[in-house]
């Protein structure tokens, strides 16, 4: 009952913040969430025994965020400041474990944000559609899996995942695209087809979004990423999916409507 309650409120929210909020609301809310799953991030990487990223990871994930333009400048120079302040450690043998964790976690949150940024720039109806696109597939997979699952999908990172569900997953999120770009968006500037194309490649993509953070979780020996969505765990379980689909689905759009990446 509170994953539904939760799922009630979060969704009207979610799809105003994307279609209706102004640019300066809707940049403000994507930095709030991507904030709190570094948070949660952080608590993950404590549990795997590693020094957590701290201070220096939240500024240079803001910067990759929030930069009016991003190259691999900003990468080195945060690879660098990263290697020089990991010189102060105590125990040396945190610096690889630290900077590592430091790296992944902002390419991994902030980066992943940042295409959220990026795509509804090119449209806020492609980035509703990457967001939600999952949402589909995910039910899909749970009632497919406990009814037809056999075969498991990837069982050290998440045992009751099956390869029947994975496949009814990817079909929903494509029947879904199917209505979506009939209804919301018949004019998107793409081939229907190609659009179903891109719905299949960004389901798969969410899914394993979904078994990476398992991974990381199960790793660290927690259930969830934190408890702040009753009924959900975390920020970070809730958008884990949409954290790789929102850049496939950026990538693939982008490349079809030719617009400068």
């Amino acid at each position: 009952m509170k994953r539904v309650l939760t799922a009630a409120i979060l969704t009207p929210i979610i799809i105003a913040a994307i279609l209706i909020a102004p640019g300066w609301m809707f940049t403000s809310i994507v930095t709030i969430i991507a904030l709190l799953c570094f948070y949660e991030y952080s608590g993950i990487v404590k549990h795997h025994g590693t020094r957590p990223p701290g201070v220096f990871g939240y500024v240079a994930g803001l910067l990759v965020l929030l930069a009016p333009k991003l190259d691999v400048a900003i990468v080195v120079a945060m690879a660098v400041i990263a290697l020089s302040l990991s010189l102060r450690l105590d125990d040396l043998t945190d610096c690889l474990p630290w900077c590592g964790a430091l790296l992944l976690g902002v390419a991994y949150v902030f980066g992943c944000w940042r295409f959220a940024m990026e795509l509804h720039a090119i449209g806020h109806r492609w980035l509703l559609f990457a967001v939600s696109l999952n949402w589909a597939g995910d039910i899909a997979a749970y009632y497919a899996g406990r009814r037809f699952g056999r075969h498991r999908l990837a069982p050290q990172a998440s045992p009751n995942k099956s390869w029947e569900g994975s496949i009814a997953s990817v079909l929903a999120s494509v029947g879904y695209a199917a209505l979506y770009f009939l209804w919301a968006y018949p004019h998107c500037g793409i081939p229907y087809l190609t659009v179903l194309g891109i719905a299949a490649v960004g389901n798969i993509a969410g899914q394993l979004g979904d078994l990476a953070e398992s991974a990381l979780k199960r790793g660290a020996g927690v259930k969830d990423s934190g408890n702040l969505l009753p009924g959900h765990g975390g920020w970070l379980d809730r958008v884990d999916s949409s954290l790789f689909a929102m850049p496939t689905v950026y990538f693939l759009v982008a490349w079809f409507l030719g617009t400068p990446r």
